[in-house]
């Protein structure tokens, strides 16, 4: 066969690329869908201070302790919901690894 006629499973070898690409992009969206409904917590100062955050990094809630309101003062509590939505955003990239990374690994290119 002469060089260049052999088209036909070049073509097909492209419709399987794009079926691959359609279902790694399905997938994706189905991860993000699941990574914006599950959700992260972080604590600081013994749970005094709680952060909740999606796993598509979204802060849900932050909650102070009214007892540690008493008698903080607000430069450490400045300091520990700082750290608490630090942790939480940690956490929350954990999980986007957890359930993206394998779809990364997967790509054709």
């Amino acid at each position: 066969m002469a060089k260049g006629f052999n088209r036909g499973t070049a073509i097909g070898g492209q419709a399987g690329m794009m079926q691959q690409i359609q279902r790694m992009q399905k997938q994706m969206e189905e991860a993000q869908a699941k990574l914006a409904e599950e959700t992260v917590s972080a604590t600081a100062g013994g749970g005094a201070i709680k952060v909740v955050m999606t796993g598509d990094q979204k802060c849900r809630s932050v909650e102070i302790s009214p007892e540690f309101l008493k008698d903080a003062d607000p430069e450490m509590l400045q300091d520990m919901v700082l750290s608490a939505v630090n942790m939480a955003l940690d956490e929350s990239r954990a999980l986007q690894e957890k359930l993206m990374g394998p779809l990364a690994g997967g790509l054709p290119f």
